[in-house]
């Protein structure tokens, strides 16, 4: 299926591993260029590079917990390509930890990073879309039923996703998309490292979960694509659903 992506320019942020790099890679295969984001430079541009580099690919090394992530993306996306035409807000999750044993400390970075940094992407892409723009944002199944142990990313979660729905029906008459993704269990390196640290936590979730995703699927490439105009508001559960 062509998905009419060829030329067109996204942002992903949080894209140099995990659910945003194989996003972004799917994009690049579908003739996409993307601005890719991450906070360690080396890393950025090791993706960039993978991904095509200059002229299919522009990296940036910024931290979404960065006041200006937002306006620094969308000034890359037109000076690199000039024109933008979606972003996937994808952020690497907060430290594991109980309700009662988060610090106070892990509550605000995970704040900045996971809520008003996907904010300000999404707020500075409104700014320069236009019909036929799209904006989603990477959630998680934590938005209908905690996960255990992420008590940070199960808090802020939900919230973000309401906002996401209130922005759809703001953004909606002006013909741009906003769309939720809620992953489950999905094979990636976080869910790895979260397993090694705690003992046992595989073993109980796959009492759950029937099966875990596959990042290589991609399936965020679908968001960005203007084929799939029916999903406006739409909080889809790509894989490893519960």
């Amino acid at each position: 299926m062509d998905l009419q992506l060829a030329g067109r320019v996204y942002i992903v942020t949080g894209a140099t591993r995990g659910l945003g790099f194989a996003t972004a890679s799917a994009l690049a295969a579908e003739g996409a260029r993307v601005v890719i984001s991450g906070r360690d430079s080396a890393s950025v541009a090791t993706a960039a590079k993978e991904l095509g580099g200059p002229g299919r690919a522009a990296g940036v090394a910024v931290d979404n917990a960065s006041p200006e992530v937002g306006e620094v993306l969308t000034a890359a996306a037109r000076q690199e390509f000039g024109r933008l035409d979606g972003v996937l807000v994808s952020t690497g999750g907060p430290p594991p930890g109980s309700v009662l044993g988060t610090p106070d400390e892990h509550w605000a970075g995970a704040f900045e990073s996971v809520f008003l940094g996907a904010l300000r992407v999404a707020r500075s892409a409104a700014g320069t879309l236009g019909p036929g723009g799209v904006i989603a944002f990477v959630l998680s199944s934590s938005v209908k039923s905690p996960v255990g142990r992420l008590a940070a990313s199960n808090g802020l979660r939900p919230g973000l996703a309401m906002v996401a729905k209130q922005l759809a029906d703001e953004l909606g008459p002006d013909g741009i998309r906003v769309l939720g993704l809620l992953p489950g269990r999905i094979a990636t390196a976080r869910t790895a490292e979260l397993d090694d640290r705690a003992p046992g936590r595989r073993a109980a979730l796959a009492s759950g979960v029937k099966r875990s995703g596959s990042k290589r699927s991609g399936s965020g490439k679908y968001s960005g694509s203007r084929c799939i105009t029916y999903w406006l508001k739409k909080k889809y559960v790509p894989a490893g659903k519960r």
